[in-house]
Parts: structure tokens; sequence; C-alpha cells
């Protein structure tokens, strides 16, 4: 009898010493047998650390569900688990994995939206980059009711989409996205606004529209407030605003824009046509990062009427036409492009 107990007490010895090397090893070494490339889990909201656990297991991320469940109540940090969906691609011990999922290390796409890009552009770009479908995303340009209080007579989103490096989730739906970018352009021009007041005679719709065109024309960034000032200038003075960029915008619409424009292109009937109109155009041609549109808010104090191209990436301003006429034929001689 005491020679069995004797026995009994070396086996379980002997598994309880196993049981805490295999425990020890399960800590210390790295483990995952999932899908090459990785593999995405998703975290739902509320579940509990077995569940977690359970999760985990099943999608070949750990070993067992043990080792992470005794750090995670050793560290107490069952209720600061973070929602989301993961991506594992690589092996981690379950102490790694325990503190990804309590960072909320969570899986998103990043994408760069450049300034100046239209709607129908930005769109594109994410529709390319995985993001939303094209489809979905055009008829939500149309959905209006999410600015109605700040431009209640928008056509579109146009010039209200915030161009900004975003993070998705790689589920994002086209809703979402979009919400997103108009999100972004509330909280950036109210910061704008803060600082640069809504001049007298003017709405932040038809500052939006003054910057989409400034966006459009300006590449040296210090040189936006001087643009601005020419539009105000020759709005002020009732004069058409000239802008290419408006012409190119019309004729990206009608979808017969092949990336150049002729003296006949003056021509084209369209409200967006600021050679044949004066004022404004009927909206956005463009979605205006913050420098523009805080150009647009607070323009340069000038008697400029006119600016063009030194073919370098800046402009020569000028009082009047003659001044002008004479720095286009300095600088425009062999230019390719359009004078302005």
């Amino acid at each position: 009898m005491r020679r069995n107990t004797i026995i009994l007490i070396v086996i379980i010895g002997i598994s309880s010493a196993a049981f805490l090397a295999r425990l020890y090893l399960d800590f210390q070494n790295p483990y995952y047998e999932a899908m090459p490339g990785g593999i995405y889990v998703v975290v739902p909201q509320h579940s509990n650390t077995r569940q977690v656990a359970d999760l985990l297991v099943k999608s070949r991320i750990l070993r067992s569900r043990l080792p992470f469940l005794l750090y995670i109540r050793y560290k107490d940090l069952g209720k600061h688990i973070q929602a989301g969906e993961y991506r594992f691609a690589e092996p981690a011990t379950p102490v790694q994995v325990a503190q990804r999922l309590v960072r909320g290390d969570i899986s998103f796409h990043a994408i760069t939206i450049p300034e100046g890009m239209t709607a129908r552009e930005t769109i594109e770009l994410l529709a390319e980059n995985g993001l939303g479908d094209s489809g979905e995303m055009q008829q939500l340009l149309r959905k209006t009711d999410w600015i109605q209080d700040i431009d209640p007579k928008a056509r579109s989103l146009e010039g209200y989409l915030f161009p900004e490096t975003y993070r998705f989730g790689r589920r994002a739906d086209s809703e979402t996205v979009i919400k997103a970018m108009v999100n972004q352009f509330r909280i950036r021009i109210a910061k704008i606004i803060a600082l640069h007041p809504v001049p007298s005679g003017w709405t932040v719709p038809r500052a939006v529209i003054l910057a989409s065109m400034v966006e459009k024309e300006v590449k040296q960034a210090s040189e936006a407030p001087l643009v601005a000032s020419v539009l105000v200038n020759r709005l002020q003075k009732g004069m058409p605003l000239a802008c290419d960029a408006t012409v190119i915008y019309a004729m990206k619409l009608e979808g017969i824009y092949e990336g150049r424009l002729g003296k006949a292109d003056m021509a084209m009937e369209s409200p967006y046509n600021t050679y044949l109109h004066t004022d404004l155009p009927p909206g956005p041609i463009s979605n205006p990062g913050e420098n523009s549109l805080q150009a647009a808010l607070d323009p340069a104090r000038t008697s400029y009427y006119y600016y063009v191209s030194r073919n370098d990436g800046t402009h020569q301003f000028s009082n009047d036409y003659d001044s002008h006429l004479n720095a286009v034929n300095r600088f425009q001689k062999s230019a390719k492009g359009r004078k302005k």
C-alpha cells in the first residue's frame, strides 16, 4: 500500500513537472500555424477572456489558451482587451499576443488623399486601394444632407471630402469611408475659422469654392494668399475670374477632358466657365486642403488683378493689364500651357 502511494506521488510529481515544463515552453516559445501571408481575427465587442482565447486557438495564433489566460489574469488585463480586427502574420508568444490586444494594435488600411483631387478622382483612388465600392461612393456624393447646415445649396459633396491620411479597417464600408472625410472637413474648417473668421459678406460655401480654385492654381503654398487676393480683387471689380481650372472641371464633368485645354474650350457653355461668367462657379472644383482654405478666408491685401506662371512653380503678379502682358511675353513665349 505504502509502495503504491509512493509510486503515485512520483507519477504525479513527474506529470506536474512535465506540465509545468510544457507550460513554460508555451509561455516562452512563439507559435503560429495560421495561413501563409497572415490571418485576420475579429475580436467582437464585449467578448470575455475565455472567448478571446478560444478564438485565438481556433485561428491557430495560440497553441493553447492556458498561458494566455494565466497572463491576462495575473496582470488583471481582462477588461482592457480591445475589440477590433487584428492581423497576425508571424509567430508570437502568448504574452506578445495579449499585449497586442490590450494596446488595441488593430489592423488598418492607410491611404493618403492628395489635396486638390476632385470627388470623382478621390473615389477612384479609394476604390483602387480596396476601400469602399466605386458605385456606392458615387451615389453617396449626393448625400448633401450631411453638409446641409454648412452648405444648404450644395449640389454634391465636392469640396467637402477633406484631403488627409486616413486609416480604415479592412471591412470599412463606403458610407464609413466617405463620412469620415466629411467629418474631417468639419473638424478642420472649425479650427481654421476659429483663427480666421469668415469675412464680412462671405459664407463658408463661397470660401470653399474660392479655396478649391486656389488649390488648383497654386503649386507653392506660400503663394496661396496672393492668388486668393487676385481672385477676390477681380470679384470686387466685377471682372471674370478667367480661371483655367474651372473650365477643366467643367470638361471633366462632361467626360471630355483629355489633358489639354485649347482656345475653343474657353467658349464652352457651362456655369463653371469663369471666362464667360463673372462671380464664383456654382460649386467647388476640387477638395481643398487647409492651406488653401486659410488663404480663401484670409487672402493677402494686394492690388493685384493678374498673375502668370513663371514655369518654375511660381507666378508673376501684376497690378494692371499692360504689366501683365509684359510678364506674359517674358515668361510664356515658349510655354506650352495656357497663360493666366
